[in-house]
């Protein structure tokens, strides 16, 4: 007898529908939108009551869409599914890295790769910065990256490294439109923003991970293995990562990947210089 869309409503609805669907051992599916903050719409009630919220995210200009688990009872909700809209309906992405790296026939200068993880998911994506001079306010932009995170980044890489972007306006961007949450991202972005300062690109063939640190140290990611391993798998040559990470000696995994372990920001500064 409540109002249309009130949460005594809302909550009986669905306590209904969680009834038939354990009666019959069928999987119902709820949908709904979002509001512009990007929450479900309506009263978050629902959320409490059904075992899994998953988010169906994409592009207008892009095919692919993405598939992500905010709640779940029965697994882990950092996983993510890639699928591609296809004239036959939507295809699972079976190597989603390749549609997070631009094709560049030639390095360009603020490009650096480096491995994520979606979950159990290693994931190569691309970070681009572009360094422009900028006017007495300069700006601080990042898409797919924390906003907050990046003003931190460039404190550390002018007191440790001497890299000084002060006067300059400083745009970050994750390809593809996925978002990177974890702070291994560190050291990709501290080294995009430098290769593009300097407009010396990064060899061929080169990925970094590692988390950095206000006292300039670089930290080490979790599960390197796996991401060293994904990147080996891909063809790339050349990786920088923290030397907790670096692989055991004689392992076939890593074969045609050279791998490089630092210890601070300062020392990833000179080894990218002296490979590019």
């Amino acid at each position: 007898t409540s109002a249309p869309g009130s949460v005594a409503q809302v909550r009986e609805c669905a306590a209904h529908l969680t009834r038939a669907a354990k009666a019959s051992g069928t999987a119902i599916v709820l949908v709904g939108h979002v509001t512009k903050e990007g929450a479900l719409a309506g009263p978050r009630v629902l959320e409490h009551m059904v075992d899994t919220v998953l988010y169906f995210e994409g592009d207008t200009h892009s095919s692919f869409r993405l598939i992500r688990a905010i709640k779940n009872r029965f697994g882990a909700v950092n996983e993510i599914g890639v699928f591609a809209m296809t004239e036959k309906g939507l295809k699972g992405v079976s190597n989603p890295s390749a549609i997070f790296l631009s094709q560049h026939s030639e390095p360009v200068p603020g490009s650096c790769v480096m491995v994520t993880l979606e979950g159990t998911r290693p994931m190569l994506v691309e970070i681009q910065a572009l360094v422009d001079s900028g006017g007495p306010s300069p700006r601080r932009l990042s898409v797919g990256l924390d906003r907050d995170r990046l003003a931190m980044l460039l404190a550390v890489l002018h007191r440790h490294a001497g890299v000084a972007c002060m006067d300059q306006d400083v745009f970050v961007n994750a390809v593809g439109g996925v978002r990177i949450s974890e702070p291994a991202a560190d050291l990709a972005v501290m080294l995009a923003i430098t290769s593009s300062l300097r407009g010396r690109p990064l060899p061929k063939g080169f990925i970094a991970f590692g988390e950095v640190g206000l006292a300039g140290e670089v930290r080490p990611a979790p599960r390197g293995q796996e991401r060293l391993k994904e990147a080996a798998k891909l063809g790339f040559s050349v990786a920088v990562v923290p030397k907790a990470n670096l692989p055991k000696k004689n392992d076939k995994a890593f074969e045609g990947l050279t791998v490089h372990g630092v210890d601070r920001i300062e020392e990833a500064m000179e080894l990218a210089r002296s490979l590019a």
